[in-house]
């Protein structure tokens, strides 16, 4: 049976009483942080960190940044950001033998692997007391594998991570609803060059759920 980790955050957000803890939160887009900003700001002090050396080639990783930060930009009472320099051979040496994987295998799993745990390191580092990612708003992402490897992580340093499932009670529909409101460009592949040989269908809706 599948882990409803939605009620999850909801049991963890109620037992913080109201206190404001720290968050490390891994961004891989604007579209993805509007949402979830906009839910998480009003129960933890957010860093936000753009780590996805996956986004490929480096104009796109460009642009998706600047959008990111655009949507940061919104909250600047409540949001610090956390920038990366871009990193991209660090992806390319982990898909290795695994070009050809189709979107949502062993692949993305090793790349969901990569970000979260130099997201956990950095919020070891920085003494966070939680850290989560965007990932889970999209329909396209796999929040069982996504919070399978946040436990991991939370074990390996120390660490609480957040459980998540942001797509759900709306929450992918209000990521739609806010990349329209505030003009944010909207990515047809996930990221990395090899999805991008195989482009989402035209007229899909998509953007926030594929990163």
């Amino acid at each position: 049976m599948k882990t409803n980790y939605q009620k999850e955050t909801e049991i963890i957000l109620s037992a913080l009483g109201g206190e404001k803890k720290s968050l490390l939160l891994q961004c891989c887009c604007g579209p993805c942080s509007s949402y979830v900003l906009e839910y998480l700001t009003e129960y933890f002090n957010v860093t936000v960190l753009f780590y996805n050396p996956n986004i490929q080639p480096r104009e796109e990783y460009d642009k998706r940044l600047h959008y990111f930060r655009l949507v940061a930009a919104k909250y600047p009472e409540s949001v610090k950001i956390l920038e990366c320099g871009y990193d991209g051979e660090s992806f390319i040496k982990i898909a290795g033998g695994l070009e050809k994987e189709p979107e949502g295998g062993e692949r993305c799993t090793r790349c969901f692997y990569l970000r979260l745990r130099e997201t956990a390191r950095l919020a070891k580092e920085g003494e966070f007391d939680f850290f989560c990612t965007t990932l889970s708003v999209s329909p396209h992402k796999d929040a069982q594998r996504l919070n399978a490897i946040g436990r991991e992580l939370e074990a390996e340093f120390g660490v609480s991570w957040l459980p998540s499932d942001f797509k759900k009670k709306e929450g992918y529909k209000r990521s739609i609803e806010l990349s329209r409101q505030y003009g944010l460009y909207r990515q047809e592949y996930c990221g990395c060059v090899y999805s991008r040989v195989s482009p989402a269908p035209r007229g899909r809706d998509n953007g926030a759920q594929t990163t």
